[in-house]
């Protein structure tokens, strides 16, 4: 039976009142008038209220202790996590001048504030994004008409239908919540994107091409680039570090100009990149220094049958863009690796979510031991607090710490250890002190553990608050920049992400029992499961935890001693918001929450499900006078529910999360088959429904029916598509399901397709 606070007293003013004149006759029996006029009863009244008050602060009392204990443990409130995102700078109708830009800058999104985290060159340029996109469905006339055309492009022997590849030239497509991106390892994608670096559409100068190339020149491009990942993973080895993302990066370069020879052969200059990630693997900037003016020059003796072909940048449709054209970009991915790209863009610096409060006053120093105090915005973000302490001495400059134990003495004591006339060195830091960022609580040391700021000092500290989940804002929200210079505008080209919000003091009070059991150490299944749960900065929906597992090498559960799996799911993925999958940032966050809690010996390996696809076409018999559309969209619901590898209580506060956990349920379990019947039996229970006439299962895109489909180690199924018909459900051929694959074959040369109209 759980533990119950108790009320010490829970009566309120009318009992209270009640009880008193029901007294009065015993003790006083003379007093006869007990109307509200009367001055006595007025008195009883007073005091009833005054113990009804004194009853409620003694009902307290339990709540204080629990609180205090919370407090003893040494358990803060988890902090908000700041929201991350990146931002274009424009600068369309300003000089013709490269501006460059500190870090630092506060843009907002309404009232949101963010700050850019580096400086920038923002060039006076536009860019455009292409591809050259690969066509199979020309007729042999098309095909012979094209052999005959770039027929002095190839030997007469080797001329044939498999040393062409047909193309026409597609733009990047904009970054939307169903949008995959463009994956340049796709057979539909030929030698990688092409960004057209474009002189601004306000130009009208005759030289405009020539004057900017001269702004750019020997600047740098600040590229975002935002990849699209479908299999992130972490593995955290035995030595505490986790394995580094593969060390490859997009290959940069640019026309070399001049004159081509007689091969006509084109060649390219390869550009110096610097970048701080892998940005095939998480969000970040490249930065890519351009050559001088000379340099950025095109070729001069280009045929106009050269367009396009072959190594040639693609061809563009129209023609107003190629007379602005300044120079190509062409990016190409190393063979062999994940290389999707969800959007791309110049001029870009990332951002992260907070306000900066500089030199705030805070309450003079006293002197005393354990000294504390409280910052004036909350929560604030870790790391961020700089506090300067002015005594008559002068100023000084304190120094965070994690705890105030491993702090050193305020006055220097002999080390026994050390042999006489050796110096006596404090190496332990003195001007600490603690952060509980949630709360924005300062604490001091006592002088034995840390220096206590002297009476009368005065306490100045700058630091920077988060405003948590508020700071995952959608495309185009940041738009504002007060000290941008004039002619700039900004814009963030994807949403923000990473913002959470703080722990609430419930959740955290329903925390102690399971602190108290794991102790934040990582040892058994339910310490990772509620640990994980905790991490900042990561809004965790599912957790599985698999010992001595390897999704990608085991054969079955329990054959990889001293490795932990961990599949964790997202609660929400707005790519994938049926099926979400968990992406680099996210992972980042729960390995580095991780990584000091687990044991030395303990190999942990984080990633998200293996999705298989399944199509499920269903026939169902609807009762008499129901709206027909209405009863489809609840059977679709009731079987997306059913399949979900969520939980039913996702997006609950964690401390509900965690007592269903208890009860098993975690949404689709791992290992199970989904079945047909079984389907049939949840659609059957949809009210409305009379009869299920038949639900038919298919595998991906193979059209054969099954009756079950197996799910092995960390799969679980995703709906690819779902079809409900009244009377017999769609056939695989109706649901247009196919086992054929496209013929494969040697990699011809690219050709452009000619337009019909020239623009």
């Amino acid at each position: 039976m759980p533990i119950k606070i108790p009320t010490l007293d829970d009566r309120n003013f009318d009992q209270l009142l009640k009880e008193g004149l029901a007294r009065i006759p015993v003790h006083n029996p003379e007093w006869t008038n007990f109307n509200k006029s009367d001055p006595g009863v007025t008195l009883i009244e007073v005091f009833s209220f005054m113990t009804e008050s004194l009853l409620y602060r003694a009902n307290q009392v339990p709540e204080r202790n629990r609180r205090k204990f919370l407090s003893l443990l040494g358990m803060p409130l988890q902090t908000a996590a700041s929201a991350r995102g990146i931002v274009t700078l424009t600068n369309d109708r300003g000089p013709l001048t490269t501006i460059t830009l500190n870090g630092g800058l506060e843009v907002s999104a309404g009232k949101v504030p963010f700050r850019t985290q580096s400086g920038l060159d923002v060039l006076p340029i536009e860019a455009r994004v292409y591809y050259k996109r690969a066509i199979n469905n020309l007729t042999e006339t098309q095909k012979e008409y094209y052999r005959q055309l770039y027929a002095s492009f190839f030997p007469e022997d080797k001329l044939d239908s498999s040393t062409l590849m047909m193309y026409d030239t597609a733009a990047f497509p904009d970054p939307t919540p169903a949008s995959q991106g463009v994956d340049l390892t796709s057979q539909d994608v030929v030698d990688g994107l092409w960004v057209a670096l474009l002189v601004r559409s306000s130009e009208k100068a005759p030289n405009a091409v020539t004057l900017t190339r001269q702004q750019i020149a020997n600047k740098t491009i600040n590229l975002g680039v935002v990849p699209y990942i479908s299999d992130a993973e972490r593995l955290l080895n035995t030595i505490g570090q986790s394995i580094p993302d593969q060390a490859t990066r997009l290959q940069f370069s640019i026309p070399a100009g001049g004159s081509l020879g007689k091969d006509r052969v084109p060649t390219y200059r390869a550009l110096a990149v610097q970048s701080d990630v892998n940005v095939l693997s998480l969000p970040g900037i490249i930065q890519i220094t351009l050559p001088d003016e000379n340099a950025l020059k095109m070729w001069d003796n280009l045929d106009p049958l050269d367009l396009g072909v072959g190594a040639f940048p693609p061809a563009l449709d129209d023609t107003s863009l190629d007379a602005r054209l300044v120079t190509w970009l062409h990016i190409v991915a190393p063979s062999g690796l994940q290389a999707a790209i969800y959007w791309l863009g110049i001029n870009a610096v990332e951002v992260t979510q907070g306000r900066r409060i500089t030199n705030e006053r805070l309450p003079a120093a006293t002197g005393e031991p354990d000294q504390t105090t409280t910052l004036g915005r909350t929560p604030v973000i870790p790391g961020s607090v700089t506090l300067v302490v002015s005594e008559v001495s002068g100023d000084t400059t304190w120094t965070e710490i994690d705890d105030l134990i491993s702090a050193g003495p305020e006055v220097p004591t002999a080390n026994p250890i050390l042999p006489p006339g050796v110096a006596q060195v404090n190496l332990a830091p003195t001007d600490v002190f603690v952060l509980d960022a949630e709360a924005g609580l300062l604490k001091f040391g006592d002088g034995t553990h840390g220096r206590r700021p002297p009476a009368g000092a005065v306490l100045t500290a700058s630091y920077t608050y988060s405003v948590g989940a508020a700071g995952n804002v959608g495309i185009g929200s940041i738009n504002a920049g007060p000290a941008l210079p004039s002619g700039l505008k900004v814009s963030n080209p994807v949403s923000t992400w990473g913002g959470v919000d703080a722990e609430t003091q419930a959740e955290a009070e329903k925390q102690i029992t399971r602190y108290l059991q794991h102790r934040d150490r990582l040892v058994t299944v339910n310490d990772f499961e509620t640990i994980t749960y905790r991490t900042p900065g990561a809004d965790v929906g599912r957790v599985e935890v698999l010992p001595a597992y390897h999704p990608r090498f085991s054969t079955q559960f329990g054959d990889a001693p001293g490795l932990v799996s961990l599949l964790v799911i997202p609660s929400f993925d707005y790519l994938h918001p049926d099926t979400p999958e968990p992406s680099k940032t996210f992972l980042d966050a729960i390995c580095a929450y991780l990584n000091p809690r687990r044991l030395v010996t303990t190999e942990l390996y984080l990633c998200g499900p293996e999705y298989v696809p399944i199509w499920i076409s269903i026939g169902i018999q609807n009762q008499p006078g129901l709206s027909v559309a209405e009863l489809r969209e609840q059977v679709k619901a009731a079987v997306y529910a059913f399949l979900s590898p969520l939980p039913p209580f996702s997006g609950l506060p964690v401390e509900d999360v965690i007592t269903n956990y208890s009860a098993g349920a975690k949404g689709w379990p791992l290992t199970k088959p989904v079945v047909a019947l079984e389907l049939a039996a949840v659609v059957s229970r949809v009210p409305g429904v009379m009869a299920v006439k038949n639900v038919l299962l298919f595998k991906g895109d193979n059209a054969v029916q099954q009756t079950s489909i197996d799910l092995q180690g960390i799969q679980l199924p995703r709906i690819a598509g779902l079809s409900v018909s009244i009377g017999d459900p769609l056939s695989a051929a109706q649901l247009g399901l196919s086992s054929s694959t496209p013929p494969s074959g040697p990699k011809p040369l690219p050709i452009p397709i000619i337009p019909e109209e020239c623009q």
